[in-house]
């Protein structure tokens, strides 16, 4: 065997040849705060960052200001819904920043994933991220290392929350502690004691939607009376959505009962939301709360729902006989028309096809069928019509 040989390659290139530039390039720098509520001790937490970074960023003269990125009453498990962040980051990938202070890992992100994803990709456009709490620096050869420690316990610390969290829904549910998202729940507020009380004036609103509901109108067509009405919806907007109108009739908590835990959180990373068909408890909780509509008349609703959907055809919300009156010749249902400055009830086989194609049907005097309404008394909710 031959022996190894090393040969030395000096270099071409005389550093002290080497023009050095006389100006001094000051390091860009941006700062990040967030807080994951927004209650009020959290918004003075958010607030104090905000100053901290601004005046310790500004008072070094190596240092150019660069801006404060925030993400205010935003959950830090992923980083999908944070815009302040996803716009410093974009910004220091486009070569506007340098260096980046956050307070600690937990405020960056709670998620390992997203964390060391971030840094890297920062790391290779060679935009370092300080981590004041815990004293990291990222471009540091041991930065990585300890980022991925002190990331996997931020999120380890995140899951404890959620499951502590889940427990404490769970617990209250059992208990049959109603809560409610008020600022778009209409009728309700929330009352001293913390449970629900009734907002006379969002009240009328929801009477006025059964009462529509029942008197025959379809979802769609509350939805253009509302509309024309002015009224607003629950969320403070002018235009109305069957989506709305159909939850608010469907919505248990109108006749003072309450149907806990609907939905549950499958991933605390992401804060995934699931409708519980079964795989977690649910409670019913009996007249938890002061009713707006009669129970009553909230069964009669859902009674109602459930025909017009198996109508096996379009339902007309033009009178509340509407898909009512069936002809017993052909099977069709009855229409109503004006005729003659009169309104009337007559087959709709015999209005497309003619006499000769039901010539059995009768045409039936509007005010003789709600004399014969109100007199089988069925349904019951015939007196929202008179």
């Amino acid at each position: 065997m031959s022996q190894t040989r090393v040969t030395v390659i000096p270099p071409r290139m005389n550093l002290q040849l080497v023009p050095f530039s006389a100006e001094y390039v000051k390091k860009r720098v941006a700062a990040y705060a967030r807080v994951s509520t927004d209650t009020e001790e959290q918004l003075s937490s958010y607030e104090a960052q905000v100053d901290h970074y601004t005046r310790h960023i500004q008072a070094n003269d190596e240092w150019e200001f660069v801006k404060i990125y925030t993400d205010e009453g935003i959950s830090a498990t992923s980083t999908a819904k944070r815009d302040g962040f996803k716009q410093m980051v974009q910004d220091a990938l486009d070569g506007k920043i340098d260096l980046i202070i956050t307070k600690s890992v937990s405020r960056f992100a709670r998620n390992t994933v997203d964390s060391l994803t971030t840094v890297r990709q920062l790391k290779e456009k060679g935009v370092e991220v300080y981590f004041e709490k815990e004293n990291i620096y990222t471009l540091d050869s041991k930065g990585e290392l300890l980022i991925t420690i002190m990331s996997s316990l931020a999120q380890e610390e995140s899951r404890s929350i959620s499951e502590n969290v889940t427990w404490g829904q769970r617990k209250r549910f059992a208990d049959g502690k109603v809560s409610m998202p008020y600022k778009q729940f209409l009728g309700y507020d929330k009352g001293e004691d913390g449970n629900p009380v009734i907002n006379e004036e969002e009240a009328g609103i929801v009477k006025l939607i059964y009462q529509l509901f029942l008197e025959g109108k379809t979802p769609a067509g509350i939805c253009r009376y509302l509309d024309k009405q002015g009224i607003l919806t629950p969320s403070g907007k002018k235009k109305w959505s069957q989506t709305t109108v159909n939850s608010i009739l469907s919505n248990e908590k109108y006749k003072g009962d309450a149907l806990l835990q609907k939905r549950f959180t499958v991933d605390f990373l992401m804060k995934t939301m699931k409708v519980n068909e079964g795989e977690v408890p649910q409670y019913y909780v009996e007249n938890s709360h002061e009713a707006i509509i009669d129970p009553t008349d909230w069964d009669l609703v859902q009674a109602e729902i459930a025909r017009r959907k198996t109508l096996g055809r379009a339902y007309s919300g033009n009178s509340v006989f509407s898909s009512r009156l069936v002809c017993g010749d052909c099977g069709a249902c009855y229409r109503k028309r004006t005729e003659r400055d009169k309104v009337v009830w007559r087959c709709a086989t015999r209005i497309e096809k003619g006499k000769e194609a039901c010539s059995h049907s009768q045409t039936l005097d509007e005010e003789w069928v709600k004399k014969l309404g109100m007199k089988l008394q069925k349904p019951r909710y015939l007196k929202y019509l008179f």
